[in-house]
C-alpha cells in the first residue's frame, strides 16, 4: 500500500484470498454473492469466524462488526449460552420430522412477551412469515388488496416487494401486474392519505408496517402515528399488521408494539426470534390464527406445511435467545452503546463541518450525507425530513464509505449498522478512529 492508492487500488492489495474466493464464487452465483447485502465492488470479504462485536476474514483482518447477521444477533456473534444450547441439541438431533418440547416453550416465550401474540405459528425466515400473514389476512376478511407504505420492506416475495427502493412505484421484475395492482402504496408518516385510501378501496384486508419506519428506521416513523394508525384501520374494520421481524426483541422485550403501546392484529417475527438460526413466526389474535386449525374457519382451512418450520436447533437457539433477552437488560445495553455512537458520529461530523448527520432511535444507526448537518438528525427521527430522500442516496459515496470503513477495520452496510449487546467502548472508539480515517481517504478521491 502507498499514500497515494485509491480506495480501490488499496481494496486490491489487501485482499488477495478474497479476491481468489470471489473469482471462484463468481462461477457459481449470480454476482458472486447468496445475499444482496453482501454484494460489495470489487469483490466482498469473506469472514472465516465471530466472537461477541468481531470477526475475522480469510485475509486475517479483524473487524468491529455492525452488521450483526443482518439484524439477528443482539446477543452478538456465538454467545456462550447461545452455543451450548444449539450444541447440546445439534448432538440429540437436527430435525425429528415430529412435534417436540422445545418448539412449545420457544412458542410460549413468544406469548408471553408479544402483546398481541394469542397465538403462534412457526415459519423458516421473516419472508415466509409475511407471505403467510398476508394470505390469512385475505383469506379471514375475504378481501384482496394490502396497503403498505413507500420505502418499507416485508420480504421478497411477490405481494412484499413492491414500493421497497425509489422510484417507488416502478414494479419489480417477474411481479405480475395483476399482484401489483393488488398492492396500495401510501406515503410514510401521512395519516390523511392512508384515511382516504381507505375511504375509497373498500377490498383492503390489511394494513402493513415496519412499526418503526422502513428498512428499520431508515425512513422514520413519525411520533404519534402509529396510534393514529390503529385508529383509521379500526375505523375501516381492516386488520393492521405490524412487520416486527425486525424490531421485534429489539425496542423492547415485547417488540415495538410493547414500547409504542399499540397493538396490532397479527405480527411478523424473525431475526432475534430465532438467535441467528434460520426462523419466524405469525403471531396475533386467535380467531386469525383459528383459520390454521384443522376445523378451519367459516368451513375453510389454510394449509401450512413448512419442513423446518420450528425445527429443533432453531428452536433450541430461540429459546436461549429470548430466555436471555426477556429482562430487557440486553436490549437496554445495545440502545445506550447506538445513543453512545450516534453522538460521538455527530461531534466528529460536526467537528470535521460536513453537510451530514448520524440518526436512529434504538440499536441502529444511519449517516446520512448531504443534510445539512448533525442538526438534521432531530429533523429526520421526527418525521419531518423528506422521506424520499432516505432511500437510494448517493450508491458510490455509500460503496466508497463502506470500502474506507471495512480497511479501517469496521464492518457495516452501506452507512449504516447494528449493534448488539456485547459492543464495547473500546469497539466504538475503534469505529470512530476508522471513521475519521475513511473520511481522509473519501476526501482524497473527492467524495466529500
Amino acid at each position: 500500500m502507498t499514500e497515494h492508492d485509491g480506495i480501490d487500488d488499496l481494496w486490491g492489495e489487501t485482499f488477495p484470498e478474497a479476491a481468489r474466493l470471489y473469482e471462484r464464487a463468481l462461477k457459481v452465483f449470480p454476482n458472486g454473492v447468496t445475499h444482496d447485502n453482501r454484494f460489495h465492488k470489487p469483490f466482498p470479504i469473506y469472514i472465516r469466524r465471530a466472537q461477541g462485536a468481531r470477526k475475522w476474514d480469510v485475509d486475517g483482518r479483524e473487524y468491529v462488526d455492525y452488521t450483526m447477521g443482518h439484524g439477528a444477533l443482539l446477543l452478538g456473534h456465538a454467545h456462550p449460552t447461545l452455543v451450548k444450547a444449539v450444541a447440546e441439541q445439534v448432538a440429540l438431533g437436527t430435525h425429528y420430522g415430529a412435534c417436540h418440547e422445545l418448539e412449545v416453550v420457544w412458542g410460549q416465550l413468544v406469548i408471553d412477551l408479544v402483546p398481541s401474540a394469542e397465538r403462534v405459528r412457526f415459519t423458516a425466515s421473516g419472508t415466509e412469515a409475511t407471505l403467510m400473514a398476508f394470505r390469512l389476512c385475505r383469506a379471514f376478511t375475504g378481501k384482496r388488496k394490502i396497503v403498505k407504505f413507500e420505502g418499507h420492506f416485508h420480504g421478497w416475495h411477490d405481494n412484499a416487494f413492491i414500493g421497497v427502493q425509489p422510484p417507488y412505484n416502478v414494479p419489480a421484475p417477474g411481479v405480475l401486474k395483476e399482484v401489483h395492482d393488488s398492492v396500495i402504496l401510501c406515503p410514510p408518516n401521512d395519516a390523511g392519505r392512508l384515511d382516504e385510501i381507505l375511504s375509497k378501496e373498500k377490498d383492503v384486508a390489511l394494513v402493513v408496517i415496519e412499526p418503526t419506519g422502513a428498512g428499520f428506521g431508515t425512513i422514520p416513523t413519525q411520533p404519534g402515528f402509529l396510534k393514529e394508525l390503529r385508529e383509521i384501520t379500526s375505523a375501516h374494520g381492516v386488520l393492521l399488521h405490524f412487520d416486527e421481524v425486525i424490531t421485534g426483541f429489539r425496542c423492547a422485550p415485547g417488540g415495538a408494539q410493547a414500547y409504542y403501546g399499540v397493538k396490532p392484529d397479527i405480527t411478523t417475527l424473525a431475526k432475534i426470534l430465532a438467535g441467528g438460526m434460520p426462523g419466524g413466526c405469525v403471531t396475533g389474535r386467535a380467531d386469525l390464527l383459528e383459520l390454521l386449525e384443522e376445523k378451519g374457519y367459516r368451513g375453510q382451512r389454510f394449509v401450512h406445511p413448512g419442513t423446518f418450520n420450528a425445527n429443533p436447533v432453531s428452536a433450541a437457539a430461540g429459546v436461549a435467545t429470548l430466555q436471555a433477552v426477556a429482562s430487557g437488560e440486553e436490549i437496554a445495553r445495545a440502545n445506550r452503546a447506538a445513543v453512545t455512537l450516534r453522538r460521538r458520529l455527530n461531534d466528529a461530523i460536526e467537528a470535521r463541518k460536513l453537510p451530514w448527520c448520524a440518526y436512529g432511535t434504538f440499536s441502529e444507526f444511519y449517516i446520512l450525507p448531504d443534510c445539512g448537518g448533525p442538526q438534521a438528525a432531530e429533523e429526520v427521527v421526527a418525521g419531518r425530513f423528506d422521506y424520499r430522500r432516505l432511500k437510494g442516496g448517493n450508491p458510490e459515496l455509500s460503496r466508497k464509505f463502506r470500502s474506507a470503513m471495512t480497511l479501517n477495520g469496521v464492518d457495516m452496510h452501506g452507512m449504516k449498522g447494528l449493534l448488539s449487546s456485547v459492543h464495547t467502548d473500546e469497539d466504538l472508539d475503534q469505529t470512530m478512529q476508522a471513521f475519521d480515517r475513511s473520511v481522509d481517504m473519501l476526501k482524497k478521491e473527492g467524495l466529500v
